[in-house]
């Protein structure tokens, strides 16, 4: 009993250095509008500096996403917060457009580092017979960290002083109680070699893994290209079309959508991975059309609305088809093709959302965002129904 008792400790307290880490990647959503004032430039920009991440944390999955089964948990994720620390010092230290990309670039990094280690050893640590709670924890750390970082520069943002600065102060702290903690926790890889055996894997996919992967891809990339505009430009058409200029409540907005994505990965256990992935296309469909909505009437009711909806359907989406490409892969396979599923939600964040950066000059942010929620609308619609006529074995 003091066993199980002490390994979901360790297993709490490593889902806690997760959320961190991830808190710090979202960290600049409601404050792009302050940077665009201090530095002057264009909404195009804000979505290149946002999708510099995306970048950043595909790279590391395809050149060292296996790196932690190689040279230990701890390694790995000391040099995730080594990662996060050294973007918190350029955001701190950020005196034009270049520090900004700096802070993004190694904010993905971070990611990259934290996203497969960070979950294998969240689940190393639960006690035997755990594996189903510890999958909760590290969900509700990833999905519950990205939420809370807008939430949390949003109401310092507007609450209290040095706006730019504070929030990367708070986190930098916060990193550094993270190492502590890390540093207190065991190592889980038994067998460790040195750095040079670990090799870049290139994402591969068996032939049987193909009818799964398409539409569970295709899902993946519009909910994490819905997230990417949420966390991107949201912000700006909450200040320019609706007046809201609370930093607070922009943060809010985007915390509801990692919120709600928490809850609808949660619900999976319940709805079945066969059901899952149809009933997020639906939600994200039902989400991007209330988008549509609130870019239409300019309703702030709507935006919350597309968040809460969205952010459900891309949970039940992606965990649905997380589950259905690793039920669907051999076993000596199976990283290989979840990194590549990685890979393709990714390029999801970062593709679209520079694509409506380009179009809000010419069109105007409102035109640019109907454009996007068309495309998004036409892929999930034609997952959805490709996933009506051949559901995913319930077996995955």
């Amino acid at each position: 009993m003091d066993g199980d008792r002490r390994g979901w400790q360790q297993c709490l307290l490593s889902g806690a250095v997760f959320a961190v880490c991830m808190a710090g990647t979202t960290l600049p959503t409601p404050l792009y509008g302050l940077y665009q004032e201090k530095f002057g430039f264009s909404e195009l920009m804000v979505t290149v500096v946002y999708a510099v991440y995306a970048f950043g944390v595909i790279g590391v999955l395809l050149l060292a996403g296996n790196a932690s089964d190689t040279v230990g948990r701890r390694p790995v994720l000391l040099w995730g917060l080594g990662f996060a620390a050294a973007s918190a010092v350029c955001f701190l230290c950020a005196t034009g457009l270049g520090w900004l990309y700096a802070g993004r670039l190694l904010s993905g990094l971070s990611a990259g580092l934290f996203t497969g280690a960070a979950t294998a050893y969240v689940m190393d640590l639960a006690p035997s017979g755990g594996a189903a709670r510890a999958t909760f924890v590290a969900t509700a750390a990833n999905m519950g960290g990205l939420g809370c970082g807008p939430l949390l520069a949003g109401v310092l943002a507007q609450y209290a002083p040095w706006p730019l600065y504070l929030p990367f102060a708070v986190h930098l702290a916060l990193v550094a109680c993270s190492a502590a903690v890390l540093l207190r926790l065991p190592e889980t890889v038994d067998e460790r070699r040195p750095l040079r055996a670990v090799r870049p894997q290139r994402p591969q996919l068996p032939s049987r893994v193909r009818p799964v992967f398409g539409p569970a891809a295709i899902a993946s990339f519009v909910g994490f290209a819905l997230f990417g505009v949420f966390t991107s430009v949201s912000p700006a058409f909450l200040a320019q079309s609706l007046d809201v200029t609370d930093h607070a409540v922009s943060g809010l907005v985007v915390a509801l959508a990692f919120f709600a994505s928490t809850a609808g990965q949660l619900a999976v256990g319940r709805v079945g991975v066969g059901r899952s992935l149809p009933l997020g296309c639906a939600a994200l469909l039902a989400g991007l059309a209330l988008l549509a909505g609130a870019l239409r009437w300019d309703l702030l009711v709507l935006v919350v609305l597309a968040a809460v909806v969205g952010g459900g359907g891309q949970g039940l989406a992606f965990r649905g088809a997380l589950s259905a490409v690793a039920g669907a892969s051999p076993p000596d396979r199976r990283a290989a093709v979840i990194s590549a599923l990685f890979v393709v939600a990714y390029t999801g964040i970062s593709v679209p959302v520079i694509g409506v950066g380009l179009l809000v000059d010419p069109i105007g942010l409102e035109g640019a965002g109907l454009v996007f929620i068309a495309c998004m609308a036409v892929l999930v619609s034609a997952a959805g129904v490709y996933l009506l006529r051949r559901p995913v074995p319930t077996n995955a």
